[in-house]
């Protein structure tokens, strides 16, 4: 059966345009929605700061034996961040970031290393690269063709995943808020399908590391992956919104510069 392709890609309003577009497939055309920027122009820093102090307050009556210091109940920048995620909502910002706290506990997400990770890292099948993207933002590389479902236990792969996602964010530059996503699907085959690790990164993003994640790049993605994305994009839910299907040129040309971009998108 034959693909129908849309007019026109999605592109992120951050990504850089181009004139020239060489993409295989597209997720939907340029009306589908997107992720609102969370905006402050109404919150003023004072109101802000105010804001915080509430959230501090109801974290210590109604959840004292959450863990407190970095990204704990008392972080006042993790506050403000996700009161920027939920719109300046005390009470939804209360709720999300006791979950979110709670899981960095007991995922022990302070405890990862790299030498915790080592084994499944030495695969190749995730890493951040060492340059920021031509828009400033740490990048996260995935080779899922050297994925294998099942080689290593999911508890070993999502810990790599987490780490990863620590490790770019901890790159960010003062001012930045999101990391890029790049997915070189050269060479992707139905063996390396994984929908239950892709939901796993998903919820992650979505509940844990809300709003760090600026765009996707799915490159090169062969035909067999079609199915498989149109299986996955009501489990990644808006995420969906934020994907780019594009070429190794498109990501060489628009969001790196000769000397940042990486070893294997060069020529």
């Amino acid at each position: 059966m034959a693909l129908r392709l849309p007019p026109a890609p999605f592109r992120h309003p951050s990504a850089p345009q181009s004139t020239t577009v060489k993409t295989h497939f597209f997720t939907k055309s340029s009306s589908v929605s997107r992720l609102a920027k969370f905006s402050v122009r109404n919150v003023s820093s004072d109101s802000s700061r105010k804001l915080v102090i509430k959230v501090k307050e109801k974290l210590e009556k109604d959840h004292s034996s959450l863990p407190t210091g970095k990204n704990g109940r008392d972080d006042d920048d993790l506050i403000l961040w996700f009161l920027k995620d939920r719109r300046f909502s005390v009470e939804e910002a209360v709720s999300k970031l006791t979950k979110a706290i709670k899981w960095r506990h007991e995922f022990r997400v302070s405890e990862l290393t790299e030498e915790s990770v080592r084994k499944v890292a030495a695969t190749g099948k995730s890493y951040v690269h060492d340059s920021l993207d031509v828009n400033g933002r740490p990048v996260l590389i995935v080779v899922p063709s050297k994925h294998t479902p099942d080689m290593f236990d999911r508890l070993e792969d999502e810990r790599l995943c987490v780490f990863l996602l620590e490790k770019a964010l901890s790159k960010l530059p003062e001012g930045k808020e999101e990391i890029l996503g790049i997915f070189d699907l050269r060479g992707f085959g139905t063996r390396n399908a994984d929908l239950k690790f892709l939901t796993f990164l998903f919820d992650v993003l979505y509940y844990y590391y809300p709003r760090r994640l600026g765009q996707v790049l799915f490159v090169d993605a062969p035909f067999v992956f079609q199915p498989i994305w149109q299986l996955a994009k009501p489990l990644v839910k808006h995420y969906a919104s934020l994907v780019r299907f594009c070429s190794v040129e498109d990501v060489r040309k628009e969001y790196f510069t000769e000397s940042t971009v990486p070893p294997s998108f060069r020529n």
